[in-house]
């Protein structure tokens, strides 16, 4: 037997077992709330608790801070119920059935986009079936039943084509990453799980949008910009891409074919560490160069994906200058070192 979660948002219910994440719950219950990484690290699945109590499980201070504690919120990605609870938390409309599947893949393309970035194409079996949203993500499960979490770069039905696109940066001394770049080939087995995460894009047509990647968060922003592009070619996209040196602008060439084709996109890119004397672009930190760009951000949708100390530093600094907070949408992910 479980606890009862009651969502007082919307009067729903479902039951989480003694040992189950709220978030895991919900998700049985075919019930999407906000979230991101899983992992207790983005805070994209904060809710507050109105009555009853939980266990906070393990987190990041910056996800969750003691005050916010004091105030009644949680990670749902992380709480499980100590007792029957009532919550108050967003939950997401999709408008689609997005179903999270353990699946079979073969490694297709594989595509080497920097000398520290690899772009690696999943191909499904023919007879398999595999739906979602630009901007989700997957988890690779890998032979010790150990999973690494990667965004999906491309459109649905191109990844029927082409493959599921990750963008995947070497870490050092990692656990996943130094096989991608030393010894995967073509066709090798592979299993994944997903898509997982609720980035999805959201703006009206006639909303302004700043998009706004730190190195490969570029994954992500590249399949909700097609996908926006898709659904309206005249939406007014400004797109900012922050990494250390232009070699780290791996897709640029993409970007300056976007440029072309769509007349309503901007692009600053931002380096942070610029030793090219010919560089026309923003130098410093992403979310000054936006910040330097704008008075106000009143009127905008922003969207967000990079490793959390950018992510939180874009909220933080925008906030400051009029973003309204629910206009905000973000992926938070980590660099860990078992990657």
């Amino acid at each position: 037997m479980g606890f009862s979660v009651t969502n007082q948002r919307n009067g729903s219910q479902f039951i989480a077992d003694k040992k189950e994440t709220i978030l895991d719950a919900a998700l049985r219950d075919n019930r999407i709330y906000p979230y991101g990484c899983r992992n207790g690290v983005c805070g994209a699945c904060k809710c507050s608790l109105l009555s009853g109590t939980v266990d906070y499980g393990e987190y990041e201070d910056f996800a969750l801070s003691d005050e916010e504690k004091r105030e009644g919120k949680f990670l749902a990605c992380q709480a499980t119920a100590l007792e029957d609870i009532v919550i108050d938390a967003d939950e997401v409309m999709v408008g689609q059935s997005i179903q999270i599947k353990m699946l079979p893949c073969r490694v297709g393309k594989i595509e080497r986009l920097a000398d520290d970035v690899i772009c690696l194409f999943l191909m499904l079996p023919k007879t398999q079936e595999f739906n979602f949203i630009p901007g989700q993500y997957i988890d690779i499960i890998l032979k010790d039943g150990q999973r690494r979490s990667f965004s999906i770069g491309n459109l649905p039905e191109d990844a029927k084509t082409e493959g599921i696109e990750l963008h995947i940066r070497l870490v050092p001394d990692g656990h996943f990453t130094p096989r991608v770049f030393e010894s995967i080939k073509q066709r090798d087995l592979m299993r994944f799980e997903g898509p997982f995460g609720t980035y999805f894009f959201q703006s009206e047509p006639t909303k302004p949008v700043i998009m706004i990647a730190g190195g490969t968060g570029f994954s992500p922003i590249k399949g909700l910009f097609e996908q926006a592009m898709n659904e309206n070619p005249n939406q007014s996209i400004h797109l900012f891409w922050g990494a250390r040196d232009q070699e780290d602008l791996y897709m640029g060439q993409l970007v300056e074919k976007w440029l072309k084709k769509y007349p309503n996109l901007k692009y600053t890119p931002v380096l942070s560490e610029n030793n090219t004397e010919n560089w026309i672009g923003a130098t410093g930190w992403v979310h000054d160069a936006v910040c330097e760009e704008y008075e106000s951000f009143e009127e905008f949708d922003v969207y967000a994906s990079g490793p959390p100390i950018m992510v939180n530093s874009v909220r933080d600094s925008l906030s400051k200058k009029n973003m309204h907070i629910e206009r905000f949408f973000f992926d938070s992910f980590d660099f860990a070192p078992q990657n």
